[in-house]
């Protein structure tokens, strides 16, 4: 089997190649392995996409960075059944691999490489795949203002983030747009976030879709509704911890589906964010792609 990891040169703090290089050294399952370098935003889906393509026999690729370059090497993976994806978390966020307990059961190498292939689902969203979250409104808000801010060497990783969160607490507290699930529409008018779950997490620490199953065939929608600052503070622990399905003080502010298809009609900047990546789109329809990837993971790993 061919094993190649996939780096991302500018996840996280710093260049995390030469750690990889080493850990694989190191390893007793790395004299197969191979090193790629992404070279800028897309690179590791064409490259992913292209070594699919030549390929005949099994193969992994372990994504080397954060959700962003999963996303990546997910679509350029996904639907092909001798080829499975693997993730070494050197980024900020890490949120995926939540799932499965966090990023320390993923960091070494020898257990990753006889890690176990699972089949499960991915979010297909026009024609682009989404490994673990799918949101918008006050989150997108959020991602647009640590786009903004991420390049300043103080406001790097959770800093950019929060910053994020306070520019959205201050401008974007409403989002109008039209959610439709399976048929059901369950918002005419404005929101105050939305997310469309395959994974757990959100946002480095907000664990958004408590209930979910990745290989369950359906997603988790969870909208909220419009509410005021004063309540956002109140309430925004319990939705962290992953207690607003089931705490009363949400009974009037959430709507929750498990579903396979939603559409999403936006106005005017209206913008969904992919694994934390935005695409801004007036709509966009989504569904889940039943088990259309195989995911490492590693040895000794249970959830």
């Amino acid at each position: 089997m061919e094993h190649i990891f996939v780096i991302n040169p500018a996840a996280g703090a710093s260049d995390p190649t030469n750690m990889i290089k080493e850990a694989i050294a190191k390893s007793k399952s790395g004299a197969d392995c191979e090193i790629y370098r992404t070279k800028g935003a897309g690179d590791a889906t064409d490259f992913v996409s292209k070594r699919c393509a030549e390929s005949t026999g099994p193969i992994r690729f372990y994504a080397c960075g954060g959700d962003g370059t999963l996303n990546e090497v997910v679509n350029g993976a996904a639907n092909h059944k001798n080829v499975g994806v693997g993730c070494f978390p050197c980024g900020s966020g890490n949120d995926f691999v939540k799932y499965y307990g966090g990023a320390e059961g993923f960091l070494d190498i020898d257990n990753l490489i006889n890690g176990t292939e699972h089949p499960i689902d991915v979010i297909l969203a026009d024609g682009k795949y989404c490994i673990n979250v799918l949101n918008f409104g006050f989150d997108t808000a959020v991602v647009k203002t640590m786009q903004k801010v991420k390049t300043n060497p103080l406001l790097r990783g959770k800093r950019a983030y929060y910053t994020g969160v306070v520019g959205a607490l201050i401008n974007s507290m409403r989002t109008p747009c039209k959610v439709t699930v399976d048929g059901e529409e369950i918002s005419s008018s404005d929101i105050l976030l939305c997310t469309v779950s395959n994974g757990r997490y959100v946002g480095s620490s907000f664990k958004c879709a408590p209930r979910a199953e990745n290989d369950d065939g359906l997603l988790e929608v969870c909208l909220v509704k419009p509410l005021s600052r004063l309540t956002f503070v109140r309430l925004v622990n319990y939705y962290t911890l992953g207690e607003h399905l089931d705490n009363p003080k949400f009974n009037d502010y959430i709507v929750y589906r498990r579903a396979k298809k939603i559409s999403i009609e936006g106005g005017s900047g209206f913008a969904v964010a992919l694994d934390g990546e935005l695409v801004e789109t007036r709509s966009i329809e989504v569904e889940v792609s039943e088990k259309a990837l195989n995911f490492v993971v590693p040895r000794g790993v249970n959830y």
